[in-house]
């Protein structure tokens, strides 16, 4: 009797842990949402690199506004600069004799998959595998991480890891390139709807600067 008890007790316990899985798909819907409801977003961003011998950590400020429009300020620990319009993107770093401009859809850069937070796409569109990653610890407890490769990045990319917030913001993305490189972007106070001008998206080059066409725009600099 008393094995019975113990096999109905520890069987009662599994489906109440199974139970209390997280859901994917349906996080993924209520990430959906949150993004797609937004007209722009602003937010204090962290990167940080990991590979080839080279760790480097940068911190500024991004601003997202859709359609595909994306700022990039570095300040920290120099400033330069990538903006996109949606179709143009830039790469600037002040006080030199060159700024590299190419066409977006010829990006191969790993800011990419933060052009759909303010698109109406879904996760499990974006990523192939969607799935968790319950063997990642989350930078905060009540986090829950979703792995996935980006569709048509398999080649370069293992695998991108999303922390989402109980409330299903992205607090950070940590992109892993089949190479072994890492690159880590944190998001924090993240401002919703906020004015954004267009203007904001557009980029001049200073009088005397270069302008180079360039297929890729690499911020390693």
């Amino acid at each position: 009797m008393r094995r019975i008890s113990w096999l109905a007790a520890t069987i009662v316990l599994a489906t109440c842990a199974w139970a209390q899985q997280p859901d994917v798909h349906k996080i993924a819907e209520q990430v959906d949402h949150r993004y797609n409801d937004l007209k722009t977003l602003q937010a204090t961003f962290t990167e940080s690199y990991r590979g080839n011998g080279i760790s480097r950590d940068e911190s500024g400020t991004l601003y997202l506004k859709r359609p595909g429009k994306m700022r990039w300020d570095y300040i920290q620990p120099r400033p330069k600069l990538f903006v996109t319009d949606g179709k143009v993107a830039w790469f600037y770093v002040p006080g030199e004799q060159q700024a590299r401009r190419a066409p977006v859809k010829a990006l191969d850069d790993l800011r990419s998959p933060l052009r759909y937070l303010l698109g109406h796409t879904k996760l499990e569109k974006e990523f192939k595998g969607l799935s968790l990653a319950p063997d990642v610890a989350p930078l905060e407890a009540a986090d829950v991480v979703l792995r996935g490769v980006p569709k048509g990045m398999e080649d370069t990319i293992a695998q991108v890891l999303l922390e989402i917030t109980p409330d299903r913001h992205i607090r950070s993305i940590t992109i892993e390139e089949v190479d072994g490189t890492t690159t880590q972007f944190r998001l924090s106070d993240q401002k919703e709807n906020v004015a954004v001008a267009d203007q904001r998206f557009k980029f001049k080059p200073p009088a005397g600067v270069e302008t180079v066409e360039a297929g890729d725009l690499t911020l390693g600099n």
